[in-house]
């Protein structure tokens, strides 16, 4: 506890340096969203349009699984599902035609682990989860990581799908890389839940640009970049360029702007604001938020229009349009 407070200080006196200044829900910019409350816990809210993921999730929790449990077994009905080219198997491959995946999880005790550019491994939040409560590291990659996989029991999945590689086949004859926004109205799943025990866990899952380098990397594997949980404050993952969303820390960012005393929707405005803040003219690529605090309150918000989010309740999945900076792309 003690060393707890003191982490907790020594944040608070640096927010004066990073323009995160303690401040009051009424000295909050009035253009902002109003929050949107929760019907209740256990609850679950994902990026983009995935109601049998978070249906898994909430329904999990429900039943009186913790959220660490749920959100693995939620992000992994999309890291299973050969329709969507950007997590699990039938991804999107590199341009040398490997398909790569990474991930990361935090849990309400703070801990976390994360694995990148995995290879023939399609679960793999579950991975990451492994390196998190069962090796002494946060990160496992490449190699290491598809080894350790094995040696926990995951079994070896060729993810490159006939039509995933008919697709980069065709690419390579122009080979010209183009990131889209709103890929097939798809991109990174990022999970954040709070089970019945008010407790918060989230995943973070993708392959990445599709055609990227051999080798890439981008946010979602990156603990305060692609995903953040802080079980006292809340949480919050992202989604779209990931290069972007590195150079903010996104999601730690987020949190710690609630930790201040915004509502997470003002939170995610103001990342936003700041990611498109480093561009001249309008940014020609996107970059999405989700986040929630324990006060039951979330919010969302893009760089353009066509993110969404999908939220549990009452046994469904919601699925509701962000906002965001323009409304067209």
């Amino acid at each position: 506890m003690i060393r707890r407070s003191f982490l907790n200080n020594l944040i608070l006196s640096s927010m004066g340096f990073l323009g995160l200044s303690k401040v009051k829900a009424s000295q909050i910019n009035p253009t902002s969203l109003p929050p949107i409350k929760l019907t209740g816990i256990p609850f679950s809210i994902c990026t983009w349009n995935c109601p049998e993921a978070i249906i898994t999730s909430g329904d999990l929790m429900m039943s009186g699984t913790n959220s660490l449990d749920a959100v693995i077994k939620g992000v992994a009905v999309e890291e299973a599902n050969v329709d969507n080219t950007t997590v699990g198997i039938g991804s999107t491959p590199d341009r040398e035609g490997h398909v790569t995946l990474d991930a990361c999880v935090m849990n309400s005790e703070g801990n976390c682990g994360a694995v990148m550019a995995v290879e023939n491994i399609v679960h793999v939040a579950d991975l990451a989860r492994k390196v998190m409560l069962e090796t002494p590291h946060v990160i496992l990659n490449g190699i290491g990581a598809e080894q350790f996989a094995y040696e926990k029991g995951f079994l070896k999945t060729n993810l490159l799908t006939k039509a995933a590689e008919d697709k980069w086949k065709k690419w390579l004859k122009t080979s010209n890389y183009q990131p889209k926004i709103n890929i097939e109205n798809h991109d990174t799943i990022g999970m954040l839940c709070i089970d019945k025990n008010g407790d918060l866990s989230g995943a973070c899952t993708t392959s990445g640009l599709g055609y990227k380098m051999r080798g890439r990397v981008g946010d979602s594997p990156i603990i305060g970049s692609g995903l953040f949980v802080d079980n006292e404050v809340g949480a919050a993952t992202a989604t779209g360029m990931g290069e972007e969303v590195i150079k903010t820390v996104g999601s730690f960012l987020i949190v710690e702007l609630m930790r201040s005393g915004m509502s997470p929707q003002a939170a995610c405005e103001e990342a936003i604001q700041r990611v498109v803040a480093k561009h001249k003219g309008k940014p020609l690529f996107q970059v999405g938020f989700i986040a929630v605090n324990t006060a039951g309150a979330i919010g969302s918000y893009s760089i353009h229009s066509g993110f969404s989010y999908t939220y549990y309740e009452n046994g469904k999945a919601i699925n509701k349009p962000s906002k965001s900076i323009y409304s067209t792309i």
